[in-house]
């Protein structure tokens, strides 16, 4: 598995963040426009930076520009896709099997919404996708998954429709169970489920969930 960390500028408890990265490695660090002020806060020296670096301070620019082992990829502001969008198609090209997304949750909503849906073309092309912050890891998944209370994010599990419609969900060794349920975008049946023992597993038979875990 190669394994890709895209740090990108929203929000991110630096603290957090730090103690994450302590217990993970990594096979290749993208720095994303504002998340180049993060990763100089942790103390990173990423592989690849993208962005157009309309908010990034100049000083910050010119720190990394001295390290010549630095792929830039820039951009014009004025463009289709948004920056986390292109550092996600760089991990893909350069044979990523695994991206973990942090500064994707905090800061403007739409950013937020729009970097979960960047999930659905990594889940489509096998990359397995997770944005993480201090409270939640969010990713998707199109079929089977256990979930093992040792590995969760936290306490709750909450899945929620990404397609107009999940059929057949069934779940098992959840406090709320299912059995073979269809939920439609609109629902929050699904919402702040738990396990009632080491491990629960949810199955269904057309659509795809994003799958919140969560703690207070």
């Amino acid at each position: 598995m190669k394994r890709c960390l895209i740090i990108t500028g929203g929000k991110l408890d630096l603290s957090f963040a730090g103690s994450f990265l302590g217990q993970e490695t990594f096979d290749k660090v993208i720095a994303v426009d504002a998340g180049l002020e993060a990763v100089k806060a942790l103390g990173l020296e990423p592989d690849m930076i993208v962005g157009d670096f309309d908010t990034v301070r100049p000083e910050v620019l010119a720190y990394y520009r001295r390290m010549e082992h630095i792929v830039w990829d820039t951009h014009q502001p004025e463009k289709d896709e948004t920056d986390t969008e292109l550092a996600l198609l760089k991990a893909q090209a350069t044979g990523c099997t695994q991206v973990v997304v942090l500064g994707a949750t905090g800061g403007r909503m739409d950013h937020m919404l729009g970097n979960i849906h960047l999930l659905f073309p990594c889940l489509q092309k096998g990359m397995e996708a997770y944005i993480l912050d201090s409270q939640n890891r969010i990713y998707l998944i199109d079929g089977e998954r256990t979930f093992k209370r040792n590995e969760t994010w936290g306490k709750y599990i909450s899945f929620l429709p990404l397609t107009g419609e999940v059929r057949g969900i069934t779940l098992t060794g959840f406090k709320y169970p299912l059995h073979e349920k269809d939920i439609e975008i609109g629902t929050s049946l699904c919402i702040s489920n738990e396990l009632v023992g080491e491990e629960g597993t949810i199955t269904f038979t057309d659509g795809v969930l994003i799958v919140v875990e969560s703690h207070d």
